[in-house]
């Protein structure tokens, strides 16, 4: 029997495959020293000198953590350490967000009329909503009502979803304010879900949104207080000494110098009430690029030709004031990797490192290079630790390989064995060393491994790639699937290119994944042209505009088959392409960019 060309290839990509079994022998020796020099406890402290601030969540106290971090960058060797700002004055956008008010609270209270105590700011921070409107100075009394109830207006609303994504409906209804009983993990009876979202139409708070209260109560006083209801009216009294006002959003940047220009990148957000989501990301990229300027001054490590930066600052808005305000350094930013993630107890079921990757339109080497870092430092702990990695997820920021950045960033994610996810049982006592430890190990060798590659690793990077897209070949099976499938991995093999070299260095790699599938500028159809940076939020629409569309922030069909949009490939292809990256759907995309376009959000060209 003969066997046709695509069979052979397909054998010799399944033999490339079974040759990467074992840990890269480089790597797990960068992996080592960094372990052996890689202080955990150091790393835990800093994680608590973050959390202790940023549990407040007030925008005085993101800026207290922010200066604390830069003097410690500065007195760790960092360099070109600035503290920054973005505006926070509730209209300015960059790319599609519109950036939130500032606001400070000093106290707040919530008790039932001759009754129990509901919530005291200063005792648990995660019993007030962030962006939560004032009182008047001595306070407020009103009745507390379930919502869905017939009247609102003038009164406390018990939600049992999450209040913030019930705010629209209660502003329309006049309400006073909510009293949150959602929660992720019902069993945390004494818990609080943060209510960090409190916009009219999105997020954060901006101008012309209702200042409206906003409490959040345990599963335990949630239950007590429905009894209560059930018996007759409840009267409750609110104070809360809150301010909302025009003012900065601040974060800080540091960085490890290289020899050139360029920068490899690290980010991860303060700003959150949590110890691990999300001081413990922070507390993880202070040590690595500590570690690494350690070895680099004890001769153990040589300079790298890019700097390694780091950068924390307020999730996604910050970023996006990043990403615009150094069009330059961004220009210069090889690949990231964002570190927004738990640090849990390894004994605990779920708590082990999964990657996500890049969105399949920004396909990269770094995608490959992140399982093998980790595969050389946690195939080697006694016991080994287990490790996953999953398909692109919108949500945070995570988002840079898309194409109008094009900085491919992969992200690391472990959950808490006790779910507490925005709960204010998110605390330090439940984060391990060692699980930090991995974290800090495995961003700092993917870092340096990015940030000291030149002409000579292109090839040993490209092949990693190849040997990456053969498994995904493998998976695919015959027809349109493979060959897309062809086509990611080509495209992640030539983006080693971006490190030098010329494409004569990774031939050997190009012919393992054969090259090219259905030319995506020829299909027919309408094409979409995007006008800006970064997923769309719809922020700035209200909701009784929407349609029932979904805000593309944190819908992943809708931010994939954006990413997608090029102005060249039709909408016909970009659909294609979303489905065979992210599975059927019955997503209408085409209403979906019609209704984009009728806002002045794309552009339709016919």
């Amino acid at each position: 029997m003969s066997f046709p060309g695509s069979f052979r290839f397909f054998a010799l990509l399944l033999a490339a495959a079974a040759m990467g079994a074992e840990p890269d022998a480089r790597l797990v020796k960068l992996t080592a020293m960094i372990g052996a020099a890689t202080d955990a406890e150091d790393a835990m402290a800093v994680m608590r000198e973050v959390w202790k601030r940023d549990r407040w969540f007030t925008f005085p106290k993101f800026r207290e953590t922010t200066e604390y971090l830069a003097a410690e960058m500065k007195r760790r060797g960092l360099g070109g350490v600035e503290v920054l700002a973005a505006p926070a004055d509730g209209r300015t956008q960059f790319g599609f967000w519109t950036m939130p008010l500032a606001w400070d609270a000093r106290a707040a209270r919530l008790e039932i009329v001759g009754g129990a105590v509901l919530a005291d700011y200063r005792q648990t921070p995660a019993s007030l909503g962030m962006w939560s409107g004032p009182t008047p100075p001595g306070g407020i009394e009103a009745e507390i009502v379930p919502f869905g109830g017939a009247d609102i207006r003038g009164k406390l609303v018990l939600c049992d979803q999450n209040a913030a994504n019930l705010k629209w409906r209660l502003v329309k209804g006049g309400a006073l304010g909510a009293i949150n009983a959602f929660t992720e993990n019902p069993s945390l009876r004494d818990g609080r879900q943060w209510v960090n979202a409190w916009g009219d139409k999105g997020w954060g708070l901006l101008k012309g949104d209702a200042p409206l209260l906003s409490f959040s109560i345990t599963p335990a006083q949630a239950d007590d207080l429905r009894a209560r209801l059930a018996k007759g009216p409840v009267l409750a009294r609110a104070m809360v000494d809150s301010r909302i006002f025009e003012g900065e959003y601040p974060y800080v940047t540091g960085v490890v110098r290289g020899v050139g220009r360029e920068e490899v990148l690290t980010l991860g957000h303060i700003a959150e009430q949590g110890a691990h989501d999300n001081a413990t990301g922070v507390a993880a990229m202070v040590a690595a690029l500590t570690t690494l300027e350690t070895l680099i001054a004890r001769g153990r490590l040589a300079r790298p030709r890019r700097g390694i930066r780091m950068l924390a600052m307020g999730e996604l808005y910050c970023t996006m004031h990043y990403l615009a305000r150094n069009r330059e350094r961004v220009r210069n930013t090889v690949a990231a990797i964002t570190l927004d993630t738990p640090a849990a107890p390894y004994e605990m079921k779920g708590t082990e490192y999964t990657f996500h990757l890049n969105p399949h339109v920004a396909s990269s080497y770094v995608d490959a290079l992140i399982l093998k870092v980790a595969e050389a430092h946690l195939s080697r702990l006694a016991p080994p630790r287990p490790f996953h990695w999953k398909p692109f997820t919108p949500g945070t920021d995570s988002f840079l390989g898309e194409p109008m950045i094009g900085i491919p960033t992969v992200w690391p994610y472990s959950g808490t064995g006790v779910h507490t996810h925005h709960n204010s049982e998110d605390k330090p006592e439940t984060v391990d060393a060692r699980s930090l430890r991995d974290l800090i190990v495995i961003t700092a060798a993917y870092l340096y491994t990015i940030a000291s590659a030149g002409e000579g690793d292109v090839e040993w990077l490209a092949n990693m790639a190849a040997d990456r897209a053969a498994e995904q070949i493998a998976l695919a099976g015959d027809g349109a699937q493979r060959n897309y499938r062809q086509d990611r991995g080509t495209q992640a093999v030539r983006s080693v290119l971006r490190l030098g070299g010329t494409e004569s260095r990774i031939r050997a790699a190009l012919e393992r994944v054969r090259r090219d599938g259905p030319d995506p500028a020829r299909a027919k159809g309408m094409v979409v042209r995007r006008k800006r940076m970064g997923s769309m939020t719809l922020d700035d629409l209200p909701q009784e505009k929407r349609e029932g569309f979904p805000s593309g922030a944190w819908d992943t069909r809708a931010q994939l088959a954006l990413f997608w949009c090029d102005g060249k490939r039709t909408l016909e292809e970009v659909i294609r392409l979303t489905k065979l990256e992210a599975g059927e759907t019955d997503f209408d995309f085409v209403a979906y960019f019609r209704f984009l376009a009728k806002h002045g959000y794309v552009e339709i060209l016919d």
